[in-house]
């Protein structure tokens, strides 16, 4: 019977729901972690009946026909691109990014990756770097020296230098925006890599129009909202049992012919 293989595509489809899920109550407290959607899409249709041509070659059209559906599959795992609330850390290295937007990052082999996570700290040579150590682009090295460091909403990163009255300017953040965020290749640790999904990169300036802005002593906290995932897998799990239910009925149904046919 093709309804079996019909809810075990129901079956396996709700499965991977789960697992998104899971993954996005996982990442809760994850640093600028952006939730996904699974997204579903229907298989192949077996016609029946076509519609639209001449009822046994008379001049009445059928109007509708009779397709049976063969299912569902995974279409795509969306990641959802809203901002994050800000948390205070104090820290004078975080930065978050409030609007669009991406830091690039280097990465492994001088690879161009990009994150939203701001966690950055300096390393043995004063320059900042994400918490795996990748170095931040465009480069920015802190001085030995320096009693305090400041970053404003545009990105300028300044200095007070022991022994100056004024502050000493360090370089310029900039940020990388894309066509469709939602194309880029996740990584792990927090990073991404560009994919002829996403398209080209364009820097810029933080603040300019199409840009978000620096916050600094702040981290973007993930966007998961842990009631709409509960409610979210609550009726994955509904639907899976559902499934398995339409399986359990059409096994009730293969028992009650073979005995008729005993």
């Amino acid at each position: 019977m093709r309804a079996l293989a019909i809810a075990a595509t129901g079956m396996s489809a709700q499965q991977q729901n789960i697992e998104v899920i899971s993954n996005n109550i996982a990442n809760i407290n994850t640093t600028a972690f952006k939730r996904s959607r699974a997204e579903f899409t229907d298989l192949l249709y077996q016609t029946e009946r076509l519609q639209g041509v001449s009822n046994r070659g008379r001049d009445a059209i059928v109007p509708q026909g009779s397709q049976i559906g063969l299912g569902v599959r995974l279409a795509a795992i969306r990641p959802l691109e809203i901002q994050g609330s800000l948390a205070q850390t104090g820290n004078s290295f975080d930065l978050g990014i409030n609007g669009q937007g991406w830091f690039e990052i280097t990465g492994p082999d001088n690879s161009v990756l990009y994150t939203r996570s701001g966690s950055f700290s300096p390393n043995a040579s004063g320059q900042l770097v994400t918490v795996d150590g990748y170095l931040l682009n465009p480069t920015i090295t802190i001085p030995n020296n320096a009693v305090s460091v400041s970053v404003s909403q545009s990105g300028v990163v300044s200095a007070i230098i022991a022994g100056q009255a004024t502050p000493q300017q360090l370089g310029q953040l900039t940020l990388t925006t894309f066509p469709n965020d939602a194309g880029l290749e996740a990584l792990s640790g927090n990073l991404f890599r560009q994919t002829a999904a996403s398209g080209t990169p364009n820097s810029g300036v933080p603040g300019d129009p199409g840009y978000g802005v620096i916050a600094q002593g702040y981290l973007e906290s993930s966007n998961v909202d842990p009631v709409k995932e509960l409610v979210s897998m609550i009726s994955a799990q509904r639907a899976f049992e559902l499934n398995s239910k339409v399986i359990q009925t059409v096994d009730d149904m293969a028992g009650t012919i073979t005995k008729g046919i005993r």
